[in-house]
C-alpha cells in the first residue's frame, strides 16, 4: 500500500483553566485525595467538546460509573489524554441515583460507545443520545444492575471479605445451604421463566439493520443476517459476531459479548485490596504479570509507596517478558485464523513455554503468577534464573523473532490475506479509543511507557514501534517490531539489575489504603490497561474498575470490517488480539 495515514495535528498550546472557562458549569473536585473537575451534566457535551478541541485532550481513555449509595448519587468519571503525550485530565458528572441520566459523549468521543453501554448494563446509568444503548455483558432479561451497592445476588453472604464464617470464627459453611433459592438465580416479581420471550436478539438485529452502510445502489440484493459464534472455533465458544451480508460483503457488524462475564469488578469490591491481586491474573490470562502491574500502581498511588530499585527492575523484566510471550503467541494464533493450521502456532508456543519456565521458577506459576505486591514483589529471582533470562534475551529470542519474520512477513498468502484488509485510520483509531498495537499500527506513535512514563521506563532506550497503513498486515508487523524493542529493554534491565531489597517495608496480609481515588495505567501487550480504584479507608475498595483494552479495542471492529468479505472477519479479529477473560471480565 502506498497511502499512509498520519496523526492529525492538534494545537495543544491554548491551555485554560476549565473552572474559569466554564464558571457556571464546572467546579474543582475538592474531595480529599480526589482530582479533576465536576461538570454540570446539562453542560457535559459542551464542556467535553472544549476539553477535546481547546485543551487538546483528544483521546478518551476510560469511562467509569460509580455508585455513591449513601449520598444518593451516581457519578461518571472520564479520563482523557493528549496523543502528544503527558499526564491526563479527569472530569466527572453527577446525577441523582433514582433517576440516573447523563448525556452520551459518543458524539464527542466515539470511544465511549461500549464503555457507556457497560455502565448502563451494570450500574443503570442511562446515557441520553447514545446510538445503541443495549445491555452488553448481562442478558436482556436480567433483573437489576449488579454493580449497584444495594444489589445482592441469590447467594449473597456479606458485603466484604473475609467472610466471618471463614475468619476469625473458622466455622465454614456453604451459603447455598442457607439460601432459599435452589439455583443461583433470582427472578423479578411476577416473572415466569417458561413464558419469557427473550428480546435481546430482536434488539440486536434491529441495531444491525440501522447500522447497514456501503450497499451497492445499482444492485437490488438481499441482506442476509449471519451469526459467527459463539460456537465458531475462532471465537472460542464465548464471543459472537452478528454480521449483515450483501453477497459476501459485510455491510454491518455487531460484536456480542458477555458469555464469559463473571462480574470481576463486583468480586473486586467484595475482596480486600490485597485479595484482588490474584484476581487480576485472570483478566488477560496470557499476560498475568502486566495485569498485576497496573493494579499495583493504582493502589500504590493511594498508599504513597514506591518499590525499591531492585523490585522496579524485576517488575519491568517480568512485564517485558510478558509482552514477548503475548505477542509471539498472538502471531501464532493469528496465523491459525488465516488458515495456516497450527504449524506457526507450535513454533510460537515453543518459545512462549521457555518464558513461562522463567515465570514458574520465579513466581511459582506459569500463568496465574500473583507476583506483584504493593511496594514490591513477592520473591527474588531464584539462583540461576538471571543467567537463564540473559541467555534467552541475548541469544535465543532475537534469533527466533527473526525466524518468524523471515518465514511469515513476505509469505504471499499472508500478504494477500492481510494487506489493505481491516483498515483503521489514525483519526478513527484515536476517536474509537483504540490502544496498543491497534493504535500504533494506524500511524499513532503513542506508548504509555514513553508518553506518560511509569515505574522506571524513562531510564531505558527503546523506540515506539509504529506502522502507517492501519491494516491487518501492519497489526501483525507491529508485534514483530514490539518484540524487538522489548528485547532491547530486557537487555538493559538485566545488565543494570541492582542488588537490594524487593519489598518496601515488611510483607503484609492486610494493607491500610487511605481514602481517595487513583487511576493506574500501564502499556499492556494489548494496549492501555487501567485500574480506577476508590478507597473509603476500609479494607475493601469502594470502587474497582478495569479499563480493559480487549474490550475497548472492539469499538472500532465494525469500521474495520465493513466493506470487506466475510472470510476477513476472523482475520481482522485475530489482528486485534483480544482475550475474552479481559473483554467480559
Amino acid at each position: 500500500m502506498d497511502e499512509q495515514t498520519a496523526v492529525p495535528f492538534i494545537d495543544v498550546t491554548r491551555e485554560v483553566d476549565l473552572a474559569a472557562r466554564f464558571p457556571e458549569a464546572v467546579i474543582v473536585d475538592v474531595r480529599k485525595e480526589y482530582e479533576g473537575y465536576i461538570v454540570n451534566r446539562d453542560r457535559l457535551i459542551e464542556v467535553a467538546t472544549a476539553i477535546r478541541d481547546e485543551l487538546g485532550y483528544d483521546y478518551l481513555s476510560s469511562v467509569t460509573g460509580v455508585d455513591y449509595l449513601p449520598d444518593g448519587v451516581m457519578e461518571v468519571v472520564y479520563h482523557v489524554y493528549k496523543m502528544t503525550g503527558g499526564p491526563g485530565l479527569v472530569f466527572k458528572t453527577q446525577t441523582p441515583r433514582d433517576e440516573a441520566v447523563v448525556p452520551s459523549l459518543v458524539p464527542v468521543y466515539p470511544g465511549a460507545d461500549l464503555q457507556e453501554r457497560e455502565a448502563w448494563d451494570l450500574l443503570g446509568i442511562r446515557f441520553e443520545g447514545h446510538p445503541d444503548l443495549r445491555r452488553i455483558l448481562m442478558w436482556e432479561g436480567f433483573a437489576g444492575y449488579p454493580l449497584r451497592k444495594d444489589w445482592q445476588e441469590a447467594y449473597f453472604e456479606e458485603e466484604g471479605k473475609p467472610f466471618k464464617n471463614r475468619w476469625p470464627d473458622g466455622q465454614v459453611y456453604r451459603i447455598e445451604d442457607k439460601n432459599p433459592y435452589e439455583n443461583n438465580v433470582q427472578y423479578p416479581a411476577d416473572f415466569i421463566p417458561e413464558e419469557y420471550e427473550p428480546e435481546n436478539d430482536a434488539l440486536l438485529y434491529d441495531s444491525l439493520k440501522r447500522s447497514i452502510r456501503g450497499r451497492d445502489p445499482e444492485l437490488e440484493t438481499d441482506v442476509v443476517m449471519v451469526n459467527m459464534g459463539p460456537q465458531h472455533p475462532s471465537t472460542h465458544g464465548v464471543f459472537r459476531i452478528a454480521v449483515a451480508l450483501e453477497g459476501e460483503k459485510i455491510v454491518a457488524l455487531k460484536p456480542v459479548m458477555g458469555y464469559l462475564h463473571r462480574n470481576h469488578e463486583k468480586i473486586g469490591e467484595r475482596n480486600t485490596f490485597l485479595q484482588n491481586m490474584p484476581y487480576t491474573d485472570r483478566l488477560d490470562y496470557l499476560s498475568s504479570l502486566s495485569n498485576n502491574f497496573g493494579y499495583a500502581l493504582a493502589v500504590e498511588k493511594l498508599m504513597n509507596v514506591r518499590p525499591p530499585e531492585r523490585a522496579e527492575y524485576l517488575r519491568v523484566i517480568m512485564a517485558e517478558l510478558t509482552r514477548i510471550s503475548n505477542h509471539i503467541f498472538a502471531i501464532g494464533t493469528f496465523l491459525n485464523d488465516l488458515g495456516a493450521y497450527f504449524t506457526p502456532a507450535l513454533y510460537a508456543i515453543k518459545e512462549r513455554e521457555l518464558i513461562l519456565d522463567i515465570f514458574e521458577a520465579t513466581t511459582g506459576s506459569r500463568m496465574m503468577c500473583n507476583y506483584f505486591r504493593f511496594g514490591g514483589v513477592t520473591r527474588d529471582l531464584p539462583e540461576g534464573i538471571a543467567e537463564k533470562i540473559h541467555r534467552l534475551v541475548y541469544d535465543r529470542l532475537p534469533q527466533k523473532v527473526d525466524e518468524l519474520d523471515l518465514y511469515l512477513t513476505n509469505n504471499e498468502i499472508v500478504r494477500s490475506r492481510t494487506e489493505g484488509v481491516g483498515v483503521l485510520t489514525a483519526e478513527q483509531a484515536i476517536a474509537y479509543s483504540a490502544a496498543g498495537p491497534v493504535l500504533r499500527a494506524s500511524g499513532v506513535p503513542y506508548d504509555i511507557r514513553r508518553a506518560d512514563p511509569y515505574s522506571i521506563y524513562d531510564r531505558f532506550e527503546f523506540d515506539v514501534a509504529v506502522r502507517y497503513h492501519g491494516d491487518t498486515y501492519d497489526r501483525y508487523l507491529i508485534r514483530i517490531d514490539e518484540m524487538r524493542q522489548s528485547l532491547r529493554i530486557l537487555q538493559q534491565a538485566i545488565k543494570d539489575l541492582p542488588e537490594g531489597s524487593i519489598q518496601e517495608g515488611k510483607p503484609q496480609y492486610q494493607v491500610r489504603v487511605p481514602a481517595g481515588e487513583a487511576y493506574g495505567r500501564v502499556e499492556g501487550p494489548k494496549g492501555e490497561l487501567g485500574y480506577y480504584v476508590i478507597s473509603n479507608g476500609k479494607p475493601n475498595p469502594w470502587r474497582y474498575h478495569v479499563r480493559a483494552p480487549s474490550f475497548i479495542n472492539l469499538t472500532g471492529y465494525e469500521t474495520m470490517c465493513v466493506g470487506n468479505k466475510v472470510a476477513d472477519v476472523v482475520a481482522i479479529l485475530g489482528s486485534i488480539d483480544i482475550v475474552l477473560g479481559e473483554t467480559d471480565r
